[in-house]
């Protein structure tokens, strides 16, 4: 009996293949883990795990175990060797010389170019640079010169450089994690533009993008001709900021880079094209049988376009499958979509591991699990069948989708499945074809593009309209605050629920596991108590004051010349993800740039109903911000104590001071004001300045922070906003040290990202945006930068 009863066993348990779905998802489980840690683990012991894992593969009851921890150490080993790759220390700031070419293409701006530079591997470089990818700028009135900036040619010039550093704000961007997932080792600007020497002209697949781009804008003269750009060649370059908005609310940004289909299209018609030649000439069926070559012309043609439009995630993530399902073909083994999908998978991750920090991969790979997971391999024949699948992707893919999009973007588009039903066949089938055509045309022959690229153009206005109006809509896009860790999986959770077949009883009750992503806590303070949350702008200011149901402003960060808007970038994002609906107030404390320059990111983002300002300043509001103006708000007074009635508009010294005041602590908003001001304050009104929280005044900077005006504040927290390695070294060591020596804890925005102090019952609450969110790849963090200035540990960090 007991040979009988393996023989069952094994019938019901098969072996568990190598390249199946559940080694795929342990795979991807082990990368995951491991980029979710807030440091590295030891190179030794990433080694062990992974030689340790290997004797798991290959026993097929263990091997996700395998998969799990080869995928855990094979991820951290690819990271380390990328964190080690970044520029060092020691080389920080220095003028170095280097040559190289241009990869990728130039971002031309009104006072810039962005661009992305692959150092030569040669003795004659720098060592520390040989080989390595910088992200540089080159900086310059003057369009012209910069225009000569093409990819594929080769430069030599000098250069500054810096390790990656980016903002760190609830809801923003991650510039070191892109670094990172870039494999970008440093980051800097053209530090003499007119010593830069052009060594070669340009050339290579970049190159040939470039000017195929080039081409189309030349001969489609109309606004769309930036559409038919992105959707041919995946140059979004033309695409501003306003268009992004629009595409995100209509849920529409999926399809205007590069997408899969695009890849099936061109790989589909590559594959028909060989099969032809074979039918015309069959003697060259006795070197390759013709459903070899068709199969062959899919692999090339998949991969030829991918590499053609730049690699991203998706356009590889489907050319590998297609790859995938051409070698089962010729084996002659039949496999499930699953199985190609989890082979895809597999096989992006053993090439670059680091792919899942961008969020292409996820929701790439997301999708098609999704519609294979919920819809029937075999829908029927016919238009009625046809339509019935297509509506029933959408509902699945929108779903299914929704927690990532809101977890990766902090948005949800309510009008997206709408606007997709009408986009992605038009778009795929229509636009995209004629855009590839006029490619190829254009590739045979200079000028035979430009019909096709009109006609793309044509038909993309024919629907632009009617998706623009529902991207314009007031309901078309929602904003939700950061929610917790767990919220995704039980949305996710509530997702598989909601779509399993129907007559399970209880189904609807999945919904109540979207509250945690859709109505996360948003930690508000109670009556009587304030929050103040310094955003990380940069060399800049900008600070949000929360009461239990009130929102204000103080300043809105800088925009400076070279495009950087930190009102777009840092303070808008910032509000959303914690979830502020509107600003009852404003103030922007004087007219400088770094406080006001974000101003008119904000106000399009944020109805600003009323804005203090003080008299005679260039960044006017509708009300003087002066001395003696008080109000309440949910039991918090605020109250300005400068400038007075009179006071001229003298730049730094006339900005907006601001005291509030709970019935627990008091905080201090202090703009730019100096010694003069500071001893004035002291003078008239030296009461109001005791503060436990005080915003350091001017960043920092030498002539500002008065020995007698610090005792005064008797701070317990003193926060200063700047940014790393700002040219004004701010905060001065002796200004940092004057404040520590009086009793308080120094944080500066450029070490701890946003700072969040709440002020209630149970004293001063503190949360660091690095400490709270630690991430291994952080540049500040792992160079031992984010202690305080000096600490104070009695401070409860949630």
């Amino acid at each position: 009996m007991r040979p009988a009863v393996v023989a069952s066993r094994r019938s019901v348990l098969p072996p568990i293949p190598f390249f199946g779905p559940a080694c795929a998802a342990a795979l991807l489980a082990g990368v995951t883990a491991c980029l979710l840690l807030p440091a590295l683990p030891p190179r030794w012991l990433l080694a062990l795990l992974l030689a340790g894992s290997l004797p798991l593969l290959g026993i097929a009851a263990l091997r996700p175990a395998g998969m799990l921890l080869a995928g855990l150490a094979f991820a951290g080993l690819h990271a380390g060797h990328a964190l080690d790759a970044q520029l060092p220390q020691a080389s920080q700031g220095q003028a170095l010389a280097v040559r190289g070419r241009i990869v990728e293409l130039p971002v031309h701006e009104a006072r810039r170019t962005r661009f992305r530079f692959e150092v030569d591997d040669d003795a004659t470089q720098p060592t520390a640079l040989r080989g390595k990818t910088l992200q540089l700028a080159w900086y310059e009135d003057d369009p012209q010169p910069r225009l000569r900036l093409r990819a594929g040619s080769r430069w030599a010039f000098p250069v500054r450089l810096r390790a990656p550093r980016g903002l760190r704000n609830p809801g923003g961007g991650d510039a070191e994690k892109y670094a990172l997932a870039s494999r970008i080792a440093a980051t800097g600007f053209v530090l003499e533009p007119a010593l830069a020497k052009r060594l070669a002209a340009p050339a290579g697949i970049d190159a040939w993008r470039e000017a195929t781009s080039a081409r189309i804008a030349a001969a489609v003269p109309a606004p769309s001709s930036r559409y038919v750009r992105a959707l041919a060649l995946g140059d979004t370059r033309a695409l501003d900021d306003a268009d992004w908005a629009r595409l995100r609310a209509a849920g529409l940004t999926h399809l205007v880079a590069i997408s899969g289909f695009h890849v099936g299209l061109v790989a589909g018609f590559c594959a028909a094209l060989a099969a032809a030649l074979w039918w015309l000439w069959p003697p060259l069926c006795h070197w390759l049988p013709r459903p070899f070559a068709a199969g062959a012309g899919a692999v090339l043609g998949a991969f030829g376009y991918a590499l053609l439009t730049g690699m991203a995630v998706p356009t590889l993530r489907t050319a590998v499958m297609i790859a995938a399902l051409v070698a089962a073909r010729w084996l002659r083994r039949r496999m499930r979509l699953a199985d190609t999908l989890a082979l895809g998978c597999i096989v992006l991750l053993l090439l670059d591991p680091l792919a899942v920090l961008g969020a292409g991969f996820w929701l790439s790979f997301a999708g098609v699990a999704w519609l294979l997971w919920c819809l029937p391999e075999g829908g029927g024949n016919g238009a009625k069948a046809v339509l019935r699948g297509f509506l029933a992707a959408q509902a699945v893919a929108s779903l299914g989708l929704l927690p990532l999009t809101v977890l990766l973007f902090g948005q949800a588009s309510f009008v997206g499945p709408i606007a997709n039903l009408a986009a992605v066949p038009w778009w795929s089938l229509v636009v995209v074809p004629l855009g590839l055509l006029g490619v190829l045309a254009e590739t045979l022959h200079a000028g035979f593009g430009q019909p096709f690229w009109q006609a793309a153009a044509w038909c993309f206005d024919l629907l632009w309209p009617v998706l623009a109006r529902i991207a314009d809509s007031p309901m078309a896009m929602a904003w939700l605050p950061e929610s917790r860790w767990y919220a995704l999986p039980l949305a996710l959770l509530s997702a598989l629920w909601l779509l399993l077949p129907r007559g399970l009883p209880g189904r609807w009750l999945a919904l109540l596991l979207w509250l945690p992503l859709l109505h996360p806590p948003r930690e508000l303070p109670a009556q009587g108590e304030a929050e103040l949350t310094v955003i990380d702008v940069g060399q800049g200011l900008s600070v949000l004051v929360r009461t239990a149901h009130h929102s204000l402003l103080y300043d809105m960060g800088p925009a400076l010349p070279d495009g950087f808007d930190a009102g777009e970038r840092a303070v808008v994002p910032a509000l959303h993800a914690l979830g502020v609906a509107r600003l009852d107030m404003a103030v922007i404390s004087h007219g400088d740039n770094d406080h006001a320059g974000g101003r008119q990111a904000v106000a399009a983002a944020f109805p600003l109903p009323r804005v203090l300002a003080p008299r005679g300043s260039p960044a006017a509001g509708n009300a003087f911000c002066r001395t003696g103006l008080h109000w309440t708000w949910d039991g918090v007074h605020f109250r300005v104590l400068h400038p007075a009635d009179g006071f001229p508009y003298l730049g730094n010294e006339a900005a907006c001071v601001l005291r509030i005041e709970t019935a627990r602590g008091s905080a201090l908003l202090t703009g730019d004001v100096g010694h003069y001001v500071e001893r004035k304050l002291l003078r008239e009104d030296a009461a109001h300045l005791r503060s436990d929280v005080v915003v350091v005044p001017h960043h920092g900077s030498d002539g500002s922070s008065d020995p007698a005006f610090v005792a005064a504040t008797g701070a317990k927290l003193a926060l200063v906003s700047s940014g790393a390695d700002n040219r004004f070294r701010h905060p001065r060591p002796p200004v940092v040290r004057r404040w520590c020596e009086a009793g308080a804890e120094v944080l500066d925005t450029s070490r701890s990202g946003a700072i969040r102090v709440w002020i209630g019952r149970d004293g001063l609450r503190l949360r660091e945006q690095r400490a709270f969110h630690a991430r291994l790849w952080d540049t500040v963090r792992r160079r031992g930068q984010t202690a305080g200035l000096c600490y104070a540990p009695e401070f409860w960090r949630p």
